[in-house]
């Protein structure tokens, strides 16, 4: 059994990096199967979602190498299709990429249905709908995705119903080796899209209009291989600009781009904390009292959704009562009972929480009940008097490079502990 101990109330000072965008590397590691050539990724964040990426590559033929801590070669060459192990494709939810990364390179797939953050029901509609519209029958059966396109995939207009990040990168790898041209409108536009399709644009594809509401890909015949670094992550950052709020001092964030994060500096100085943009880099501290604000999760470049549970602990220390809105899943607040577990005094109702603050945290036991509620409580930690130890942690070492490594050299009291697993009832009696 794994767990982050922490021993809170310390001030955070110095200066921190941030890793590659989770969201963007394993959507460009997944898609490296439409090339048969060597692609060298750089500035890939050690987490276990990208090392899975990786190994479910392996596991259908690839040759991956890694050249640095931040660097692997992968050559999708000889990569067979279907293969991929259900195992590991239910672990993460983006290996719903390798459908549209085998529909465009064989024209059939075969891929476990998806695992990752459980946050309710999560269809895959849009991008069955998308598939479809592109010449493929899709059908969900005993756990598989079953695809099979007999014309190969064809370029077509898509029209999403709603705004779907996933959705929009899933057809942007199905369309970049299709006949004729695809046309996505409603599109989503956020970062890791911008970079999903600028590695395939360095590949050989012809992508325009990522970032915005309209995306057009001109099939090409074939994509060659490449070098390419992938961006800073947002939600990395925007965590640690949170920590650095919620305990005082004044962190200086490196490695990111300070446009991309936007929408959650708004909300902080909203609430008195001081932000100094440069241009690679943010400092973020505060030394007075935080204001309660009002924050509803939009597409991007509104306040993104997988900051809601950080900013929620924040919310908690702020005066007066704050309201949270959810715009994007369901049961997005299951967190919410950790943090009471903590001291917070947080209702909800639907999908709108009510914060009231401020509160004192009190150090308790509590759980990463998903990838960025693991953060939250590792904020609300930090700010807390006592001794907290979180449970669950895998779900962190999804997304989060070295959290603790990095947290520990800026002052935090913070380490990871290995305990023996409990015996089971029926073998202690």
């Amino acid at each position: 059994m794994e767990n982050i101990v922490i021993n809170g109330g310390r001030e955070l000072y110095g200066e921190i990096e941030v890793s590659g965008m989770k969201n963007a590397a394993v959507a460009v590691i997944l898609s490296c199967l439409l090339v048969k050539d060597t692609c060298t990724l750089e500035n890939l964040p050690n987490i276990s979602d990208v090392r899975a990426s990786f190994d479910i590559l392996e596991s259908m033929g690839a040759v991956v190498k890694r050249l640095s801590s931040t660097t692997i070669q992968v050559d999708c060459t000889h990569c067979r299709c279907g293969t991929s192990p259900y195992e590991l494709v239910r672990k993460m939810r983006a290996s719903y990429y390798l459908i549209g990364a085998e529909l465009g390179r064989y024209h059939r797939a075969s891929v476990g249905c998806p695992g990752g953050c459980d946050f309710g029901i999560r269809p895959i509609d849009q991008h069955i709908k998308g598939f479809e519209a592109l010449g493929a029958t899709v059908n969900v059966e005993g756990g598989y995705v079953e695809a099979f396109a007999e014309n190969g995939m064809i370029g077509n207009q898509v029209y999403f119903d709603g705004v779907s990040v996933g959705a929009t990168m899933n057809i942007i790898i199905a369309a970049a080796l299709a006949k004729g041209t695809t046309v996505i409108e409603n599109a989503a536009r956020e970062p890791h899209i911008v970079d999903l399709a600028n590695f395939l644009n360095t590949c050989g594809a012809e992508i325009t209009g990522a970032g915005t509401d309209v995306i057009k890909i001109k099939g090409v015949e074939s994509l060659h291989g490449c070098t390419y670094a992938i961006i800073p992550d947002m939600i990395e950052a925007g965590t640690f600009m949170i920590a650095a709020a919620a305990t005082g001092g004044r962190l200086k964030i490196n490695n990111v781009i300070p446009k991309h994060l936007e929408s959650i500096t708004a909300k902080l100085e909203e609430m008195g904390v001081t932000v100094e943009e440069l241009d690679d880099a943010v400092i973020v501290s505060r030394s007075g009292e935080l204001t309660s604000v009002n924050i509803k999760t939009m597409p991007y470049p509104g306040f993104p959704t997988d900051m809601n549970p950080q900013m929620c602990a924040l919310l908690c220390l702020a005066s007066g009562t704050s309201r949270l809105s959810e715009s994007v899943w369901d049961t997005r607040f299951r967190y919410v009972e950790e943090l009471k577990r903590m001291g917070a005094n947080i209702k909800v109702d639907g999908k709108v929480a009510v914060v009231e603050g401020p509160v004192t945290f009190s150090a308790a036991p509590v759980r990463a009940v998903d990838l960025r509620a693991g953060a939250a409580v590792i904020i609300a930690g930090l700010a807390a008097k006592g001794r907290t130890v979180i449970d669950d942690i895998y779900h962190i070492k999804r997304g989060y490079e070295d959290i603790v490594g990095k947290l520990s050299a800026v002052g935090a009291s913070i380490k990871e502990v290995h305990t023996p697993d409990p015996v089971p009832y029926e073998k202690a009696n």
